[in-house]
């Protein structure tokens, strides 16, 4: 994995805000201001091409990938452009490109231990159970995170990838949206009828004759 800079120099630039190291980096090319980039974006975008690809191997090329894209493109950036979405909008095509050469289709990975993960699926799952008695609300905690991972995998690929970026890596509306190159709007009815789709399956997952959900 690409190395971040020493305590010492981190600490001098973190008065800098993103959108300031990236315009500084396409002007002048400088190591530190990379590695601080590095060092804010590793764990969150890791995490995520984790999640997305359920390969850590792969999520680790496509990170490596995604950096050395942004030093290639770096002459593209524009000045105040927030650099969070285009970050993004670079490992996404990235892991796209991946995947096919690779033969593979994304997966949802969310039950496995990623070093560093601090987040689970609990807001989701509690959008889905409601207060309404159902199947998601008799099953344990890790019988429900294991639901959600199967029945994210079998959504569509658009809807899946939005509603990862929405509850699993906190973006806005506005940022997903420039990841994905959809409107604001697409992106509201994408997470709509991804979580519509999820509610129809957990109602529609009725327990088993051991008391079990498929």
């Amino acid at each position: 994995m690409v190395k971040a800079t020493g305590p010492a120099i981190a600490d001098a630039l973190t008065e800098q805000s993103d959108e300031m190291l990236m315009s500084r980096y396409r002007e002048q090319a400088q190591t530190e201001d990379f590695n601080e980039l590095v060092r804010r974006y590793e764990r969150e975008l890791y995490r995520y091409l984790a999640r997305y690809m359920g390969d850590r191997a792969l999520a680790d090329d496509v990170f490596q990938n995604t950096f050395l894209q942004l030093h290639l493109k770096r002459g593209l950036y524009e000045d105040g452009r927030p650099l969070r979405p285009w970050l993004y909008a670079i490992a996404t095509h990235q892991a796209v490109d991946a995947l096919r050469k690779a033969g593979r289709h994304p997966t949802v990975s969310l039950d496995q231990r990623i070093e560093g993960a601090d987040r689970d699926p609990g807001a989701l799952i509690d959008l889905l159970t409601g207060d309404e008695p159902g199947p998601l609300v008799e099953m344990q905690s890790e019988e429900r995170r294991e639901w959600v991972r199967q029945s994210i995998a079998k959504l569509p690929e658009g809807l899946r990838q939005t509603l990862i970026l929405a509850y699993y890596q906190d973006l806005k509306y506005r940022e997903i949206a420039e990841i994905l190159k959809i409107p604001v709007g697409t992106v509201k009815s994408r997470l709509h009828a991804a979580v519509a789709k999820l509610a129809e399956m957990a109602k529609a997952a009725g327990p088993t004759e051991n008391g079990s959900v498929p």
